[in-house]
């Protein structure tokens, strides 16, 4: 099974760099020793390699960044794991095709190297990055992305606020966007959250695509498409579908 841990976000309030993700970073990283980073979602390469660096030295680990090495696909192809870091998703999956990275990783993730993205790093372990929230500040050749999950990834998901005077687009709004137009899955990853090959973190045991599906709604955090085609009828938005799957958790 491919060894995917997916970050929603690099920073939580009231705590550093990927601070609210250690035991979950550690548990997932293990013993492994050749670590590679993946800096391209920010223009400042070397200072977001250097943060980078500095975290996961904290954490016990070392690590170096494929924009610092003579050959990023020879360092991809020996490393234990991947660390690709949050920013702009289009930078981050345009310099991925800059250097012609995208096949060396899937194909070293189907071989067994540990997978970590945050934020977009998230974003571009799936199929592509069509949910993103990000300007496109730069155009990649195509919006395809590594395909590691075969479900889109919305990181950052906030509920929305009921008390708000906003009037523009929720979250939740522009994913049933995306949905009408593509069948597709889409999960939205709470802020906080981690997903780790089937199973969620905080508090949801390892479970199967479909149960997985059900209890992320309740959470405001779905996989849609396969709750749409679990449940008869309405769609998984619908306040009493999300009653139901909340009695299904409990």
């Amino acid at each position: 099974m491919k060894r995917v841990l997916l970050i929603s976000n690099s920073t939580l309030y009231g705590s550093g760099y990927l601070e609210h993700a250690e035991s979950e970073i550690r548990d997932f990283l293990g013993s492994a020793t050749r670590i590679v980073f993946v800096p391209f979602a920010v223009y400042e390469r070397g200072k977001y390699a250097a943060q980078a660096r500095a975290r996961f030295h904290a954490m016990g680990y070392e690590l170096s960044s494929l924009h610092d090495v003579s050959n990023p696909r020879r360092a991809v192809a020996e490393a234990d794991a991947v660390f690709v870091g949050g920013g702009n998703t289009f930078r981050l999956l345009k310099g991925l095709y800059d250097f012609d990275l995208l096949e060396p990783i899937r194909h070293a993730v189907a071989e067994g190297l540990a997978y970590v993205g945050s934020s977009a790093g998230a974003i571009v372990a799936g199929p592509s990055l069509r949910t993103t929230k990000d300007m496109p500040v730069v155009q990649p050749p195509s919006f395809a992305a590594l395909g590691l999950v075969d479900f889109q990834i919305s990181p950052h998901y906030l509920d929305p606020d009921p008390c708000s005077t906003h009037m523009g687009e929720t979250q939740e709004e522009r994913i049933l966007q995306f949905l009408e137009e593509n069948d597709a899955s889409v999960a939205g990853l709470r802020e906080g959250w981690t997903w780790l090959a089937g199973r969620l973190s905080p508090r949801l045991p390892r479970l199967d695509r479909v149960v997985l599906a059900l209890l992320l709604a309740a959470n405001g955090v779905w996989l849609a498409g396969a709750a749409r085609e679990t449940l008869t009828g309405g769609w998984v938005g619908d306040p009493a579908y999300r009653t139901q799957m909340l009695a299904m958790r409990e």
